[in-house]
């Protein structure tokens, strides 16, 4: 995954979540439960690392909007 830079987190109430899962159904899962609460940018994929198990992915909240916005 690309780093974090310091754009993600400027303001408080920005944040990025890392999620690691065992498949992309329950990774994908995750960002959902995430969107139900608050504003995201999600992700459209995962990434695997060769020789590590699981999916992850990343997704950046707006802790400031609500969902939908």
């Amino acid at each position: 995954m690309r780093p974090i830079n310091e754009a993600h987190v400027a303001v408080p109430g920005l944040a990025v979540v890392e999620v690691a899962a065992a498949d992309d159904a329950s990774a994908f899962a995750v960002q959902e439960l995430l969107a139900a609460r608050w504003a995201i940018a999600p992700a459209d994929r995962t990434t695997r690392e060769p020789g590590e198990p699981g999916v992850r992915r990343r997704c950046f909240l707006d802790l400031r909007q609500e969902p939908d916005s």
